[in-house]
């Protein structure tokens, strides 16, 4: 491919499909290559209980036979923010073009939430047929005020446009009509909106659904449908079509920056064209084989692609008497321009397969033949046993390919054609190519991995990773990195998530199959508070597969291991925390030195941290444990990173030149600690770890004593494993000295907000650029539990830990009980990596809602996404029942009311917590609202906007309380005080400027209302 056909190329990076037989596009080329006819044939049981009338079921051309799709009227309304009232009201074919639209962006790896990029929409859909059979039966339904969200939800104009609203894409968004040709005249312009720079990608498909959905037809011959309920292209016995219903959507974009982006490409298209025939027919509903071998022709020279490159062609192939011969004779004259080869070219036609899709026919040809190039198979095209006599195919570059076989591959890429003809006469032709050879991904240097599922209800996200499991079942050829990668990158981010933490495809189905149930609710507003650990929890090994496996860790790690080497008399803590397992017991007595103890935590702390900072996820809230806050004032920009690990050096050298002292652990709170401390002046209290919990820090005797004492009185204590009486007097010595050496040091203003040991509260400014502070830090109380209490207070509910084991995850969790904590390392004792305790931790905080920025997990990998199972969606019947809309009355109360109760919902996907009306106004309005929304209970709170709201819904509410209660209440006054107790605030405003003759009316009508909502409810 040369540049300019590079740069005028189109790559197919998504689609979806709901075809006969095939839920998906997945399905739908198995039942390909398995060569399956997908029509179904009705029993008249199914026919008389979709309507039909009995007495065309006893005509003998009556044939019964359709292809037809699994539960048409089935629609995730919460999932996309409408109502079910709403819901009722829109054309099943938006619905699901809607729910492929998105299907097909998740298909390709599309994050909408993280892309700026602009999207068009170009889509093509039939007569809604479901407006004529089930929406205009009802009366109910056609007041003044329902006419207009009628025309929005089935007027085929507003197809496209619905979805650019409800994903948020901004790119053109249009909706093209050329009958049977519509959905490839649509990917037509598509692909020229992508060229002209309009968009940056864009979605392009039909959808073609019609109602009652199980019907036949009547057989007249000399007409495009069949007698036999079989479509048999180009075959001696062809007599027409069959009706076929199905939708499909494709995602482009410009195959330059498809490449660029790594996308996983199903096919390129090379060139496409559509013309008309104009009057050079017999007829308007004709074909004509100069226009249609003109469109050809010009989607070839367009796409820069020989006629004797081209191995296969998807014809239109309705199978009747006329259209085939003339189709044939078309390519017949396209390709002779270039070729007198002959019999080199396959052709096949979907029709046999699945029948006439009408305005989705020319799209799910499409679809089969990306597939077919993607997996090098031309599937069977069905009922050919012998040629049309009126087509010389002997003659021709043609064959009729009635088997599936391998697409092999000459010296060049393999080529497909496809046509698609319109009844009046436009007719489409594209050029497709395989895809390139995609980048080769590398061998991922992380060996734990996070799948990541998410979904807007709690029963889809566990449905998510069931498929999930069946998919890996199968798929034994993928790489786990990459499905990780595709999962992390290319899936919006809902509300209900998991996270399940594997190294092997094998791994992951197991882990899948035995936590499939435990389902989070991310939060949106959670505060963050990083901890950092303090001296104790350090060992050797600590974060050494983390070393390993995180070049920003390994980095990090690295350059404060080099800043550290001349303060540490050239020890490379490498060699002391890394080292081998036979080395380990005699290094870790040496790393229990002080002097090495505290650098070693302060380098592992901080390393960590900016790992986690380059992942995206920053910390609200920081404090530390003792050394721990150095941590925290270094990532708060107090010092450099080169100042503060001079200090802790210092600090542990100075602290290891002191007298051995001791350490008790008491489980007392400070008051009764601090009375029976009054008769040990060498004591200390080092820490208040909870309120129940305090450590006792002097000289060794005296612990021993005071411990004895404790004993006597039944209070428990322990003595830790500590070197060195820290945050006692013990430490006095050498606070002149400290503080002399921090005078050298530059302090500045804190970046971001961290605690105060000292205080319990927020370090202040002087606090921290003073070098008293820092030398009072080493002797003072550490006040965990002050800081804990305070950051409770000031809103702080989520604590990770960053550093080795989870002794401050513990210690919070006494003081909170409900506090969220996540410990990002093990402890010693622990056997679990720490990459695989890294990343679970990190799949349990996204799970809780915290931001994490998984793309720069892989920013020195070549990663590909690949194909996944896509959302499972939650659908439910949105469908008025036409047999019970029969014989129903305007005045039929009771009817009515039957009616109503079977098309109300139950409360799902309203995150609001239900509070039920507290008065008589709020029980009538909470009525209004769910006559409005379908949707019971309606509760006190519930937002206008989440139950599926929008300004034409809100007209016909007001309109309702104006008619009822005499009250003018506007649109904006409702969108400000969106919820039923909102509303009942503005009536009652309303209400007392009325005269005491129309309030008392409106007291009238509130008490006939509520006795008519309690009899309802009764």
């Amino acid at each position: 491919m040369n540049q300019e056909m590079y740069d005028n190329s189109i790559a197919i990076i998504g689609m979806s499909g709901y075809f006969p037989k095939a839920k998906n596009t997945q399905e739908f080329w198995e039942k390909l290559i398995n060569e399956e006819d997908c029509i179904t044939r009705f029993t008249d049981e199914e026919l008389q209980a979709e309507g039909e009338d009995p007495s065309l079921l006893q005509k003998t051309n009556y044939v019964r036979a359709k292809g037809t799709i699994d539960y048409p009227e089935s629609f995730d309304a919460g999932f996309f923010g409408i109502s079910p009232a709403e819901a009722m009201t829109i054309d099943p074919q938006q619905r699901i073009f809607l729910e492929l639209c998105w299907s097909s962006i998740e298909d390709a790896g599309i994050n909408l939430d993280k892309e700026d990029r602009e999207i068009g929409v170009f889509g093509a859909g039939g007569m809604s047929t479901y407006l004529l059979h089930n929406l205009s039966k009802n009366p109910h339904l056609f007041q003044e005020n329902d006419r207009y969200q009628l025309m929005l939800g089935n007027d085929k104009d507003y197809l496209s446009t619905r979805v650019s609203y409800k994903l948020n894409l901004s790119g053109p968004s249009m909706t093209i009509q050329t009958a049977c040709s519509s959905s490839l005249v649509a990917v037509h312009t598509a692909c020229q909106s992508l060229l002209n720079g309009e968009c940056d990608m864009a979605l392009a498909g039909g959808v073609s659904v019609s109602f009652p959905h199980k019907r036949g037809y009547l057989y007249h011959k000399g007409m495009i449908l069949s007698p036999d309920g079989h479509c048999k292209p180009f075959d001696a016995d062809a007599e027409g079509t069959v009706e076929g219903t199905g939708a499909g959507v494709v995602l482009l974009k410009r195959l330059e920056d498809a490449v660029n982006d790594n996308d996983r490409i199903y096919a390129v298209i090379r060139g496409s064209a559509i013309n008309n025939d104009g009057a050079e027919k017999v007829g308007y509903t004709a074909p004509s084989v100069n226009q249609q071998a003109a469109v050809i022709r010009e989607a070839m020279d367009i796409a820069g692609v020989d006629s004797s490159e081209i191995s296969y062609v998807e014809t239109h192939g309705t199978g009747t008497p006329l259209g085939d011969p003339i189709e044939i004779a078309a390519l017949i004259k396209a390709f002779r321009q270039q070729t007198d080869k002959i019999g080199y070219c396959a052709i096949g036609s979907l029709k046999s397969n699945i029948g006439h899709l009408n305005s989705a026919a020319g799209i799910a040809s499409l679809i089969k033949v990306a597939l077919s190039l993607k997996n090098e198979c031309i599937p069977a095209s069905l009922h050919f046993t012998a040629p049309n006599p009126k087509i010389p195919f002997e003659k021709s570059p043609f064959l009729v390919n009635n088997q599936t076989r391998k697409w092999e591959r000459g010296n060049k890429s393999r080529f497909a054609g496809i046509s698609s003809f319109g009844i009046g006469g436009t007719n489409a032709h594209l050029i497709l190519e395989e895809a390139p050879i995609p980048f080769k991904t590398i061998q991922s240097n992380r060996p734990w991995h996070a799948l990541t599922i998410s979904a807007k209800t709690e029963e889809a996200a566990i449905r998510n990773s069931m498929n999930l499991k069946d998919f890996l079942e199968k798929k034994k050829d993928i790489d786990i990195s990459d499905v990780a990668f595709t999962l992390q990158t290319g899936r919006k981010e809902h509300e209900f998530r998991q996270s399940f933490i594997c190294r092997t495809l094998e791994d992951a189905t197991k882990v899948i199959s035995e936590h499939s149930n435990q389902v989070s609710l991310a939060s949106s507003n959670s505060k963050v508070v990083w901890m950092f650990s303090g001296q104790g929890s350090q060992h050797v090994g600590m974060a050494r597969e983390i070393y390993a496996s995180e070049p920003i860790f390994k980095r990090e790690f690295d350059a404060c291991c080099e800043i550290l080497r001349p303060h540490l008399l050239g020890q490379d803590l490498r060699d002391l925390i890394f080292a081998e397992t036979n080395e380990r017991e005699r290094l870790e007595s040496k790393l229990k030195n002080t002097a090495f103890a505290q650098p070693a935590l302060f380098t592992l702390e901080y390393s960590l941290a900016k790992l986690l900072m380059s992942w995206g996820m920053k910390p609200e809230a920081m404090l530390g444990h003792s050394v721990g806050e150095y941590v925290a004032a270094t990532l708060a920009e107090v010092m450099s990173l080169q100042d503060a690990l001079a200090v802790i050096a210092f600090r542990g050298r100075l602290m290891q030149s002191l007298p051995e002292g001791s350490m008790l652990s008491v489980v007392l709170n400070e008051n009764e600690l601090q009375k029976r401390l009054e008769r040990y002046s060498e004591l200390s209290i080092a820490a208040i770890n909870t309120i129940n919990n305090c450590v006792v820090s002097g000289p060794t005797d005296a612990i021993e004593v005071f411990r004895e004492s404790l004993e006597k009185e039944g209070i428990s204590s322990k003595l830790l494993h500590t070197s060195h009486a820290f945050h006692s007097a013990m430490m006095n010595p050498i606070l002149g000295q400290f503080t002399e050496f921090l005078r050298g040091i530059k302090f500045a203003e804190p970046s971001r907000p961290f605690m105060s040991n000292v205080t319990g509260k927020w370090i202040t400014k002087e606090q921290a650029c003073s070098p008293n502070y820092w030398a009072k830090h080493l002797r003072e109380t550490v006040r965990f539990t002050s800081m804990i209490q305070f950051l409770e207070k000031e809103g702080f509910s989520q604590f990770v830990e960053v550093g080795p084991g989870q002794s401050l995850s513990s210690l919070t969790r006494q003081i909170i009980k409900s506090a969220s904590t996540v410990p990002l390392l093990p402890s010693v004792r622990e056997n679990i990596e720490d990459d695989a305790h890294l990343m679970r931790a990190i799949g349990k905080l996204w799970c809780s809602g915290i931001h994490v920025d998984w793309p720069a997990l892989y920013e020195d990998e070549i990663r590909e996404k690949v194909e996944l199972p896509l959302y499972s969606f939650d659908r439910q019947l949105y469908s008025f029942d036409t047999s019970q809309l029969v014989n129903l009355k305007r005045e039929d109360a009771q009817k009515t009311e039957t009616l109503k109760s079977t098309i109300y919902q139950e409360r799902q996907n309203i995150k609001t917590e239900y509070v039920p009306p507290e008065n008589e106004l709020e029980l009538v309005l909470a009525e209004f609202w769910q006559d409005l929304f379908h949707v019971n209970p309606i509760g006190r709170n519930d937002d206008f906007f989440e139950l599926g709201g929008n300004s034409l819904m809100a007209i016909q509410l007001l309109g309702r309380v104006k008619s009822i209660f005499q009250v003018e209440v506007s649109v904006n006054e409702l969108f400000k005080n969106p919820t039923v107790e909102g509303l009942a605030y503005q009536v009652l405003e309303g209400i007392e400027v009325l005269t005491e003759e129309q309030a008392e009316e409106i007291e009238r009508i509130l008490s006939s209302r509520l006795l008519e909502v309690n009899s309802n409810e009764n």
